[in-house]
């Protein structure tokens, strides 16, 4: 029971960082129906660069601030640069182009850090918490915490804030949002900055459980898809409930199914995508689309 109990426990804590990389797809699908299939690499960057900081002599935590920060402009910077342009481009046109700006700041990140694995920082010392029988990681509890934080934050901004509910409506109306005077393309460039600091928040999360390195987030972009998918690619909501429920999957798995075990737990992830696109294509939150004939 012990186990089983403490398997949810850290599939939770991983679901947390499912969770923000899928907030952070859901964030650039919502804003312009792409894919953003580069938001790994991105992710890995911010990662690499709070790294080169800290190599400079900055703390963890100002590291951290500073890189999401950087990381928000140049998520802005990309979809200025690269998604605006594709806007009127063939759905096939904007696939090639991520997927080569994915391999291409992988090799980036090569050329800079090399291939070498490094050690980062976490946040959370190596305690762990005990609460009766069970024992919970300061690590597990840290993680869950920061993404709940975050998740508070953006429902202020969404609920709260004149901009939050100029993004929600530039999502999902755009000319009736232009009617009402929203600049429709400064709420995008917005949307597509916020997904790349959420994802730079957990390659920076990630990176102390998996070590830095250029192919850090190759499984954990494959896991945050699955989420996507499950909660819905329009839903905030989706993002946070299919991450936790994607990562409670993956570590009773990879537990309980002998054949499968650690290193085999991504079947889970590509079967639940499968599954999902077959019998609840727009997700468990998902919208579905009525298109007229």
């Amino acid at each position: 029971m012990n186990l089983f109990v403490n398997q949810i426990v850290d599939g939770i804590a991983d679901g947390a960082i499912y969770a923000s990389l899928a907030l952070a797809l859901v964030f650039s699908y919502r804003s312009t129906t792409i894919l953003n299939f580069a938001q790994a690499e991105m992710a890995m960057l911010s990662a690499y660069f709070a790294w080169q900081l800290m190599a400079w002599g900055l703390g963890l935590l100002p590291a951290t601030l500073i890189s999401i920060v950087v990381s928000f402009f140049m998520g802005a910077l990309l979809y200025v640069l690269v998604i605006r342009p594709l806007s009127k481009a063939s759905l096939l046109t904007v696939v090639s182009v991520l997927i080569g700006l994915y391999l291409a700041l992988n090799s980036l990140a090569g050329v800079i850090w090399s291939y070498t694995i490094k050690s980062f920082p976490s946040f959370f010392p190596k305690q762990h918490l005990e609460v009766g029988s069970f024992s919970v990681s300061m690590e597990t509890a840290g993680i869950v915490g920061v993404i709940a934080l975050v998740l508070i934050g953006l429902y202020f901004l969404f609920e709260n804030t004149k901009i939050g509910l100029a993004m929600r409506g530039a999502a999902s109306s755009p000319n009736s949002a232009i009617l009402v005077g929203v600049s429709v393309p400064l709420m995008l460039l917005i949307g597509w900055g916020i997904a790349a600091a959420l994802g730079a928040l957990s390659g920076i999360l990630v990176a102390p459980r998996v070590f830095l390195n250029p192919t850090m987030m190759f499984g954990i972009i494959i896991y945050a898809f699955a989420a996507a998918t499950l909660g819905g690619f329009d839903s905030v909501v989706g993002a946070v409930v299919g991450g936790l429920l994607m990562g409670v999957i993956e570590n009773l798995v990879g537990t309980y199914i002998p054949w499968i075990g650690p290193d085999l737990k991504v079947i889970a992830a590509l079967a639940l995508i499968f599954a999902t696109l077959l019998i609840k294509p727009e997700g468990l939150f998902g919208k579905k689309r009525v298109e007229r004939l």
